[in-house]
């Protein structure tokens, strides 16, 4: 049964796509083996199951993993007719995607099996898919300073988000914009998703001359210490946001 990876955007999927059965094979061993917690994905996105990969057989070209917790679940998940499948190895997200998915017993624990996925995606840590963020609907970032005697909460709107960073906007230009710069206990607002904690690195500033003649100051900030499930989150909405994306480019709703 032919596998293919979630839609990245066919002008973003080729340079991260995968197709070598051995290096895929070598990927999700390499998964297995650092006993990496999997994102499952049905209904475009709107349920999401934690799983890991329990073996990996080349000879009956099956990939086994954990199964849901709950009859139910499971139940839904052979019924989607795709799973798609996000994890992270060595910090770099991998992403593929399955289908007929089935129950089967391993080693006398319920688990679920598919085929060994024909290609993937592998997002290198330099080569982050990086999308734009709602302008209709700013996500905004909470970073917490101190100006003068006091402290507060700047929310900043973002204006791209990767699994590697955030571009955020400072038009009142309050932020220590110099390179290296460490921001503290910040919080992503990302919809459907929720809160999400993240310590921001500066790496590049530029300020910018707006058509009306107004300045803004586009800061670029690197994820500092993440942890998986943080990024995990991330990983998510950036799909999420990429399926809206590719939704009305073809015209569905």
């Amino acid at each position: 049964m032919p596998s293919t990876p979630p839609s990245l955007g066919t002008e973003n999927q080729s340079p991260f796509q995968v197709d070598s059965r051995r290096e895929i094979i070598g990927l999700l061993r390499g998964l297995k083996e650092s006993k990496q917690l999997i994102s499952m994905l049905i209904n475009s996105g709107s349920e999401v199951f934690i799983t890991s990969i329990l073996d990996v057989d080349d000879s009956s070209n099956m990939v086994i993993i954990d199964s849901a917790p709950g009859q139910l679940a499971n139940q839904r998940i052979i019924d989607a007719p795709r799973v798609s499948f996000e994890g992270l190895l060595d910090r770099i997200s991998i992403q593929f995607s399955s289908s007929n998915l089935e129950r089967i017993a391993f080693e006398d624990r319920p688990a679920l099996q598919f085929a060994i996925p024909a290609n993937m995606i592998r997002l290198q840590r330099r080569e982050y898919y990086r999308i734009n963020t709602p302008l209709s609907n700013p996500i905004r970032a909470m970073i917490p300073v101190q100006l003068d005697d006091r402290q507060e909460t700047l929310k900043l709107a973002l204006v791209d988000i990767s699994c590697g960073g955030i571009a955020i906007l400072d038009e009142k230009k309050v932020l220590d914009s110099t390179m290296g710069v460490i921001y503290e206990h910040c919080k992503l607002e990302l919809p459907t998703i929720g809160l999400v904690d993240v310590v921001l690195q500066v790496r590049n500033s530029q300020d910018l001359v707006l058509l009306n003649g107004k300045s803004n100051r586009r800061l670029g900030c690197q994820f500092i210490n993440m942890s998986n499930s943080v990024l995990a989150s991330i990983q998510r909405y950036i799909m999420k946001l990429e399926r809206e994306r590719n939704a009305k480019l073809t015209g569905i709703r």
